[in-house]
């Protein structure tokens, strides 16, 4: 089953020193090769500061669009994983050792692959067409 680990902190890595950010991203250098080569790793990506993305809302067929977040905490998305595992404990397993873990948060979801979604999303043919 696939999993997102979506990695929450404040804004850790802009407020690092250069030595420390170093020692941080050699961290997540080791976490990546390690779970490459136990075949969790499917993807993963660092995202751009919060101050880079904007919100969108669309109501009433407008589109409204704010700066940044539309989120009043200090934890931001930072990046993600998507890994696979076989059941949630494994995932957790797996998420605990994410270096962001030990400065913030990993949320750990399960990617909904079953059939009623998939069809939904038109990769398979609704069973009534069978």
């Amino acid at each position: 089953m696939k999993y997102l680990c979506l990695i929450c902190a404040e804004t850790v890595m802009e407020g690092m020193s250069n030595d420390a950010a170093a020692k941080h991203f050699d961290e997540y250098a080791e976490f990546t090769q390690a779970i490459r080569n136990s075949g969790h790793y499917l993807s993963c990506n660092r995202l751009l500061p919060a101050n880079a993305a904007i919100t969108l809302r669309v109501r009433g067929g407008k589109v409204s669009i704010t700066d940044g977040p539309f989120a009043e905490t200090k934890e931001q998305l930072g990046g993600y994983y998507l890994i696979e595992a076989s059941d949630l404990n494994e995932a957790i397993q797996v998420a605990a050792r994410i270096p962001g873990a030990k400065l913030g948060c990993v949320e750990v979801r399960p990617i909904a692959e079953d059939r009623q979604t998939l069809q939904a999303l038109g990769f398979l043919e609704p069973d009534n067409l069978r």
